[in-house]
Parts: C-alpha cells; sequence; structure tokens
C-alpha cells in the first residue's frame, strides 16, 4: 500500500487483497477522518499470475511520499512492491514477520 499525502488528508492507494494489511489500512482509512482511499485490484483473470506484478506498478507508477509494507515469510508481491517503491525513490516502511 502507498500513502500519498494532499492538503485535504491522506491518500491511502492499496491493492484490494481481502485480507491482510491491505484490508486492515481500508477498513482504518474508512472509519478515520481525513483519509481517503483508492483501491487498485489486481485483474487476475485478465493477466493471470502476473497481475499482481502488473497492479504493483501500476500503484508505485502514481507517485507517493512513502510506501509502507507488511511482509510474512517471503511474499513474492510485496516484496516486489517494495523493490519498485526503492527504485522510484519512495520512502520505505518495511515491516517484516519471519
Amino acid at each position: 500500500m502507498i500513502l500519498d499525502r494532499h492538503p485535504e488528508g491522506v491518500l491511502l492507494i492499496h491493492g484490494a487483497c481481502p485480507r491482510g494489511a491491505d484490508a486492515i489500512a481500508a477498513s482504518y482509512a474508512a472509519r478515520t477522518s481525513g483519509y481517503r482511499t483508492e483501491a487498485h485490484p489486481a485483474g487476475w483473470s485478465r493477466y493471470g499470475r502476473a497481475a499482481g506484478y502488473r497492479r504493483n506498478a501500476e500503484m508505485i507508477a502514481l507517485g507517493a511520499d512513502g510506501c509502507a509494507a507488511f511482509i510474512r515469510g517471503a511474499s513474492p508481491g510485496s516484496t516486489h512492491a517494495v523493490r519498485l517503491a526503492r527504485a522510484a525513490s519512495i520512502p520505505v516502511w518495511l515491516h517484516t514477520q519471519p
């Protein structure tokens, strides 16, 4: 998920995963004043296994003030998003769990 600050508040851009960090952050933002959310679901039926990586690249290309990443185990999708964010010089707040 990517946090993008605007004068009117915070825009939380997330991958629309129904469980885990995306769902928790979107739920928090929905009940917190000043937060807006923008979901970017992966097009699994259209792009197959590449859908998550394509979605990550699209979200990172939007630019952001920061990227909060929560990685459990090897999590290739989240790891990919972190790599793209760092390559785009977007600060990353990385939280890992073995």
